[in-house]
């Protein structure tokens, strides 16, 4: 029971530092303004990520092509998570080029790539922001613990300070994602 509760308070704790994390708050309300932009000018949302980051990103993107908390007209938006995709474009072109490649033939200007790493540094991931750049698209990045080359390459970046365990960073990650749609429901629904 004692381990149970410790999980509890230290998301807490967390989840208490961020709000009293003034740049934290900061890109976030820069991610949500990017976003309700981006989509109220009718381009799309990809997202893209690995393992539980992975998982974060088809949450987004049903979440916005789907539904969140009202009934409305559905976003465009796509995870880069098709199974198919993934394998025939690792296979053919290496695992570092799965999301890049899916940006490329899916991306225009003015789209927005989210990348989620709680690393910052998953080389896959980085490749869809810079081709994601040369597109001309923005690129939104959900990280951990600085950032990392992903961090630096985004142009809005959203990193929790945490240096422990990689399921607080996923934690916040989640709350950034809902943050957001309910910002984009408010605004364009």
């Amino acid at each position: 029971m004692k381990r149970i509760q410790q999980h509890f308070e230290e998301s807490a704790q967390l989840a208490q530092q961020l709000l009293g994390d003034k740049a934290f708050l900061e890109a976030m309300q820069q991610g949500a303004e990017l976003l309700v932009e981006a989509l109220g000018s009718g381009h799309k949302i990809l997202t893209c990520g690995n393992g539980g980051s992975m998982c974060d990103a088809m949450h987004m993107a049903e979440e916005l092509s789907g539904k969140y908390r009202e009934d409305r007209p559905p976003f465009a938006a796509l995870a880069m998570s098709d199974a198919s995709a993934l394998t025939c474009i690792g296979n053919d072109y290496g695992f570092d080029q799965v999301f890049s490649r899916q940006t490329q033939a899916l991306g225009k200007p003015g789209d927005v790539l989210v990348c989620i790493s709680t690393s910052g540094n998953s080389q896959n991931v980085l490749q869809a922001a810079r081709k994601a750049k040369e597109l001309g698209m923005h690129v939104l990045s959900l990280t951990g613990n600085g950032g990392g080359a992903l961090g630096d390459l985004a142009d809005i970046d959203v990193s929790v300070p945490w240096s422990g365990f990689a399921d607080r960073i996923q934690e916040v990650h989640i709350r950034c994602i809902h943050s957001w749609i309910d910002a984009i429901e408010h605004e364009l629904a």
